[in-house]
């Protein structure tokens, strides 16, 4: 009953980053606003591209992991990149973005990746 659980919020959580990745790439100023510190007028291109390209591959990452590897790969993977909304945290809480984001989106997100990690190295 674990497995279904624990691959379920997997797959989610990196289907979730590439949809994120991808909206970044798409609709930059909008996902940037979302993300919790706005862009500049004038677009900060390099920061909205390489924030869209590092979230799409870390989900595309993940699903071909949880694709072709086993549980305990995708836990590690799901450890390791619990680094990156934590980070996000961060960012938002030093440039100006509200609380309310930083930690009810960036960090609540790092924790839920750390509890899917948990499950995963349960199985």
């Amino acid at each position: 009953m674990l497995a279904p659980i624990a691959y379920g919020l997997a797959i989610l959580l990196n289907l979730m980053i590439v949809f994120i990745g991808a909206r970044f790439l798409l609709v930059p100023q909008a996902s940037a606003a979302g993300y919790g510190v706005p862009a500049k007028p004038d677009g900060d291109p390099a920061y909205l591209t390489i924030k869209g390209l590092r979230d799409f591959s870390y989900g595309v990452l993940g699903l071909a992991l949880i694709a072709f590897a086993d549980a305990h790969a995708v836990a590690l993977f799901m450890l390791v990149v619990a680094i990156n909304p934590l980070g996000d945290t961060l960012v938002v809480l030093r440039n100006g973005g509200t609380k309310a984001v930083a930690y009810g989106i960036h960090f609540a997100t790092a924790v839920v990746v750390l509890l899917n990690a948990a499950l995963l190295f349960a199985l």
